[in-house]
């Protein structure tokens, strides 16, 4: 199922009857906006249609983009692209793409949030196109997808089809979120405990709300994805080693590993 909800649609209603004039009703506004609706791009995956290239949205809480801090490394690990909060307990780890580095998974216990940057246009936001992508792909999986209202906006709670250890088919649960920022998109992808049960992720959605993104000013494409770098003084270690160190499973409780695993920073914060 993928399901929407009708707020977005009331809220824009109660807005146009508000600036309707006195010869017009809200029937009457209610018509003009349809007509707006169709030079709007739009994707209908499960039912109705969504406006793009709305103005990113105010974020008074965070994420943040480098310019509104006064010092965006403190308390944060830098990754050049990404500040990332860096909370006790957590095991950080990097995803590589080629020789770039392009994500950065932090964990915490048996939950776990992957955060990604993407350059986006200046003007217009791309979550919403974004999430009616992703539940597309979901969706012809064979996945199941829930669009809500969640702590830190729109996502998408997806039950995504895997191969279980034992080589049976099983599900993942995975909560897709995301924000548009100036020329910048932010996603992160909470997996483990804190997508089971999502009133028990506050530590993640904390961490994506305080990571500071640096887009930089060279000129990207939209949905280019922002390279990171590794902290300075950082010790590269492989999966199976850092594993035996620290004692980390590789699975979590679940059995169901929350995504690809890259190289992992060997301080843990």
């Amino acid at each position: 199922m993928f399901r929407r909800r009708r707020k977005e649609r009331e809220d824009a209603l109660d807005e146009l009857a508000q600036h309707a004039g006195p010869d017009k009703t809200i029937e009457d506004a209610d018509a003009s906006e349809e007509s707006e609706m169709l030079h709007q791009p739009t994707l209908s995956v499960g039912g109705g249609p969504r406006r793009y290239n709305l103005p990113p949205a105010p974020r008074p809480d965070g994420p943040w983009d480098i310019s509104e801090m006064s010092d965006p490394v403190g308390g944060r690990v830098d990754l050049g692209g990404l500040f990332v909060p860096g909370v006790e307990g957590m095991e950080l780890r990097v995803e590589v793409a080629g020789d770039a580095i392009v994500a950065a998974t932090v964990v915490l216990q048996d939950s776990a949030v992957q955060l990604q940057a993407f350059a986006a246009p200046k003007t217009e936001g791309i979550w919403g196109e974004v999430r009616d992508e992703i539940a597309a792909g979901i969706i012809q999986q064979g996945g199941i997808i829930d669009e809500v209202e969640g702590p830190l906006g729109w996502e998408l709670r997806a039950q995504v089809p895997v191969q279980l250890p034992d080589g049976t088919n099983g599900v993942q649960l995975v909560r897709f979120v995301g924000c548009d920022g100036p020329r910048w998109f932010l996603r992160g992808v909470i997996s483990g405990q804190g997508a089971v049960q999502p009133q028990t992720a506050g530590l993640l959605e904390q961490i994506f709300r305080d990571t500071v993104v640096n887009r930089g000013d060279a000129p990207m494409a939209p949905r280019d994805p922002i390279v990171l770098k590794l902290p300075d003084d950082a010790q590269m270690m492989p999966e199976g080693v850092a594993q035996e160190q620290t004692g980390a499973p590789g699975k979590f409780s679940d059995g169901i590993d929350p995504m690809r695993r890259g190289p992992e920073i060997t301080e843990v914060r």
